[in-house]
Formats: structure tokens, sequence, C-alpha cells
């Protein structure tokens, strides 16, 4: 059986579109000598359209004090990690988020009980740029860190015999249980049913990492009360999480409240318009917006 590391750092080599190449050269270009690697995920990747979408990357720095001129920027991506920021590059835009190389092995891993850096490169990622072969190797055990957090974080929590897909499947619907999110609810199992031979590749090798043998059907036992807590606790923790997060990008994301109406509307079929007001003052405008989503279901 081919290992986990060995699955994953063929899939981190595909070679991605030129394009998503260069732009990953430019991104890690803005960070000079701190910039280590830059890995490529989410839907751009999945469905392989760029134009006119919102392309998705990692940037991984060696420390923050070093990336950053002003020393606020540092304070903020060390203390509610990572920052985001928006960026166009030939024709493209994109949106990046920064960790440190010690922040991105954590919370990659089982280490964390916060589901956004897991549950996102337990799905596909390609490592577009990289400083050097050390960094490269970093950036390869990290993301092999994903999937057992997440396959070992959803199994004391759902029951009986599933088969590989439905666990998969099950286990991105508790991560989207953890955030507030605006897509539908089927959009879990989308992400699977993109490459489904993909997750079944993966099902046996994560599941060694976790002790586990991989058949036909995965014996998940019965769910434990310390498993159901363990997922209250992170959906509370998450959705606080994604309130301090969207404050914080108040200040460092430029135009943020036209990104977040876009994405809801993109996901959840909305007609949000984003009036002045809520660009003056984008905080107070994303504080004012939320409960009325909440409300409509349009974010959960």
């Amino acid at each position: 059986m081919t290992s986990l590391a060995e699955l994953v750092a063929t899939e981190l080599d595909v070679r991605a579109d030129p394009r998503v190449v260069a732009f990953a050269e430019h991104v890690a270009s803005l960070y000079g000598d701190s910039a280590r690697a830059v890995l490529f995920y989410g839907s751009c990747l999945r469905t392989t359209e760029l134009d006119g979408q919102m392309l998705d990357f990692y940037v991984i720095v060696s420390d923050y004090r070093r990336a950053y001129d002003r020393k606020w920027l540092a304070w903020a991506n060390r203390a509610i990690p990572p920052n985001v920021f928006p960026v166009q590059y030939r024709g493209l835009q994109a949106k990046y988020a920064v960790l440190s190389e010690a922040d991105f092995a954590r919370l990659a891993s089982a280490k964390t009980r916060n589901v956004s850096v897991w549950a996102r490169f337990a799905q596909p990622s390609r490592l577009v740029w990289t400083r050097d072969e050390a960094a490269r190797d970093l950036a390869i055990a990290a993301v092999a860190e994903a999937a057992p957090a997440l396959l070992g974080a959803a199994l004391p929590v759902v029951d009986g015999a599933l088969q590989p897909l439905e666990l998969w499947n099950r286990a991105f619907a508790l991560t989207y249980s953890a955030e507030l999110r605006a897509e539908r609810k089927d959009r879990a199992a989308s992400v699977v049913d993109f490459d489904p031979d993909r997750y079944r590749r993966f099902t046996a090798p994560v599941l060694a990492v976790l002790g586990l043998q991989a058949r036909d059907y995965i014996d998940t036992g019965a769910a434990t009360r310390r498993g159901r807590w363990a997922w209250r606790r992170r959906r509370i923790e998450g959705k606080a999480l994604t309130l301090l997060r969207l404050a914080k990008a108040s200040a460092t994301y430029a135009g943020g409240v036209d990104y977040l109406a876009w994405k809801i509307n993109r996901h959840a079929g909305t007609e949000i318009r984003v009036k002045p007001w809520q660009r003056r003052w984008p905080l107070l405008g994303a504080l004012v917006l939320l409960p009325r989503l909440i409300l409509r279901g349009a974010v959960r």
C-alpha cells in the first residue's frame, strides 16, 4: 500500500495551470525572503475554472516579523491566524491566507480543534511554489497531517458501518457545520463527488495512520459522548472565530464586504447588494448583515 506521505507528495507535485503558477510566484514575491511556499486549493482547483473566479492560495512564511513591514500585521497574524488579503495579477483575482511554517504545521494537524486548515488540506491541493527543498518537505509533512486529523475527529461521532465515501462525506459535513459558511447543505458531498477515486485511494493510507484497517465498509462503532461534545465545542468556537476573523479582515482585507456579498450570492443564491455606508464602515456593515443572513439561512 502506498503511504499517505507518498500520496500527498505526488498530489502536491501535480503541475497546475501555468497562470496559477505565475500568480503564485507573484504572491511569493510580495513577501521577499520570508516566503517559503505557496499552496493552491479550493473550488478553482477542482473545477479548473479561473477567469471571473476567486482563486485561493495559502502563503507559508518563515515568521511573521520578517513577512511584514508593519508590526501590527505581524501581531494580528500571530494572534488570530491567518491574515487574508486580496490580490490581482494578469487578469486573475485571488485571496491568499498567510501562515508561518510553525502555525501551518500546527493548524493542519490534530493538535488544534479548529477545522479551518485541516478541513481544507484534507482536500486536493497543489504546491505551486517553494523556496527550496527543505520548504517543500515541511509543506508536504504538514499537508499529510490534514486528512488523518479530519477522519480522526469524525470517527468518534459517526455511527455504524460506512462505505469510504460516506465516511468522507460525513466528515466534511461536520467541518462545514463548525464554521459560518454560505455554501449549500450539499456542499460537503459535492467536494467528494468531484473526485471520488481520489478519496478512495486516500482512505486506506489515512486509516493506517490512525491504526485502523479499511475494507469495503468501515465499522466506525458507536458515536461517543466525548466525540459529540468535541464537535459541539468545535461549532461554538469555530463560529466565534469566524466572527473574530471577519472583524480583523475589516482592517486587513480591502473590499472584504464586497467579497463576502459575492461569495454568499454565488453559493447561497441570494442577491445581496452592498450599500455605500457598508463599504465605508466594513466591520459595522458586516455585523449588521450577518444576523439577517443567518435568519434567512444564507449563512449557517
